[in-house]
């Protein structure tokens, strides 16, 4: 049975509401990073930042090793996300704010 367009239209809102709430959490971590990596106390146009994000998500999309140019494959899981290793003694950072 087909879906009506009003139930339809119900269910684009849900997602688009989704969507923007999954867009402001991303841009709140981001944001946080882009903090702690010292771009809140740098005077740069945007549109340069935007083109040195560009670049960034453009070298992790390729899957390349900023350090070498060389596709990075250690430290790699079977899943493709990035294992953490802590030293011997060294307690895990907590990232969270109060």
């Amino acid at each position: 049975m087909k879906k009506p367009s009003r139930q339809i239209r119900e269910e684009i809102a849900r997602l688009q509401d989704q969507l923007r709430q999954a867009e402001t959490r991303e841009a709140e971590l981001i944001g946080r990073i882009a903090l702690k990596a010292g771009l809140g106390e740098i005077e740069i146009e945007e549109t340069a930042l935007l083109s040195a994000f560009e670049e960034v998500a453009k070298r992790f999309r390729d899957g390349t090793d900023a350090s070498t140019g060389r596709r990075s494959v250690a430290g790699r899981q079977p899943n493709g996300e990035a294992s953490t290793t802590l030293a011997v003694g060294a307690a895990p950072s907590s990232d969270r704010e109060a």
